[in-house]
């Protein structure tokens, strides 16, 4: 069983978008800058290091260009049965899984981002990175300098040894040795500007909650595990309250690796810039192959890769290749899909049959076969030749 997992804050890199310019899949950028009223190719292609850390930018840079990823990964066939992202990456997770759409996706984004940074302006705070440590000691020593009324917390737990911590520049030194005595190796400043996963955010979270209550959730395609308590989620009216204490509450990252594990999981892939979640999880799932692609030649080498080791990625149904006696239907034009609703799993399917809409257009299958499972969701803004279905073929 795969798992999509997707970055957060801090995987973004300059020019990470310049690769994708000439693929189907940048048509997602301009529909992200429509969204957000912000030239998001610009942040892409053109914004320099010091520039693109900054939180909002950060935040909605990583975002569309794991979304970017998403879109190119999901033309080759390839799904998933799980999804997870690491802080900002749970939204990522979300429009994957079809719990709000892209558009939606981009707009809590950008007001999350902002939200954070203005939080970060009105409580001055930083990070650090504790390693060698167990997360309950790391925990301890955090809780010690909190009865002498230093704020410091445990922000992010990562991986076995490597757990983060967040608060005041002060209270983070006196953390940092109160580790170091119970045995941590070092203890390493983190380059951001907030306090984040921390009480420091609790203003962005009030910003953020009315941002919340102006959504409409969906239930999930596939179950999405959340950072606030590293469980798998499905139902909608889960998601603003998670959605919202993620952002004063730790990212229980390597914990929820362990239940993607646990239920099941046997392949984990990471969709958007950077390797850290691949690094963390080769640490963390040890046995479990651990896949990345943020670029158009790392999405030809992920589709290679699946092939080999888990095939069922491209042909849930028995293994097969998708290229075998499975078919893809694909979108007329760019919109939003909306399905025929009288289809099901074994559908047996005609060609010519309508399958569904995107806009004013017919989705009609050009192949004679069985609906395997549908690759977009009721809802799902579609680009040009996006799949949208898969069916396997009658002899």
């Amino acid at each position: 069983m795969l798992a999509f997992t997707f970055p957060g804050q801090g995987s973004q890199k300059p020019a990470m978008g310049d690769p994708w310019r000439d693929e189907p899949s940048w048509a997602l950028v301009a529909e992200a800058s429509a969204a957000t009223g912000r030239n998001v190719a610009e942040l892409l292609l053109h914004t320099d290091a010091e520039e693109l850390k900054l939180t909002h930018n950060a935040q909605l840079a990583t975002f569309v260009m794991s979304m970017v990823v998403l879109d190119a990964v999901r033309r080759r066939g390839i799904s998933a049965s799980r999804m997870a992202g690491h802080s900002l990456g749970e939204y990522s997770a979300l429009v994957a899984a079809g719990v709000i759409d892209f558009a939606t996706g981009c707009r809590l984004v950008a007001e999350r981002g902002a939200a954070m940074r203005e939080a970060s302006v009105q409580r001055v705070g930083t990070m650090a990175a504790v390693l060698g440590l167990e997360d309950d000691l790391v925990a301890a020593a955090c809780a010690e300098v909190r009865v002498s009324g230093g704020e410091v917390w445990l922000a992010n737990a990562n991986a076995p040894g490597q757990v983060v911590i967040a608060g005041s520049a002060e209270a983070l030194q006196l953390a940092g040795a109160a580790a170091k005595a119970r045995g941590a190796k070092a203890v390493m400043p983190v380059a951001v500007s907030g306090a984040f996963h921390t009480p420091y955010m609790s203003s962005a979270q009030t910003r953020l909650d009315a941002a919340l209550a102006t959504v409409a959730f969906a239930d999930a395609v596939v179950p999405v595990g959340a950072n606030v308590d590293a469980s798998l989620h499905q139902t909608a009216r889960d998601w603003p309250d998670l959605l919202s204490r993620q952002l004063c509450s730790p990212v229980l990252w390597r914990q929820l690796l362990g239940s993607l594990v646990d239920d099941g999981v046997s392949v984990l892939v990471e969709l958007g810039p950077g390797k850290v979640l691949t690094g963390m999880a080769k640490r963390t799932a040890e046995g479990i192959p651990t896949l990345s692609a943020s670029t158009p030649q790392e999405v030809d080498k992920l589709v290679t890769d699946l092939a080999q080791i888990a095939p069922d990625a491209m042909a849930p149904t028995d293994g097969e290749h998708l290229f075998a006696v499975e078919r893809l239907v694909v979108s007329p034009a760019a919109g939003v899909f909306s399905p025929d609703a009288n289809l099901y799993d074994g559908h047996r399917v005609e060609v010519g049959d309508v399958l569904g809409r995107v806009g004013e257009h017919e989705v009609r299958s050009r192949f004679t076969g069985w609906l395997m499972g549908l690759l977009a969701h009721h809802g799902e803004r579609v680009t040009n030749r996006q799949p949208v279905a898969w069916l396997r073929t009658a002899p």
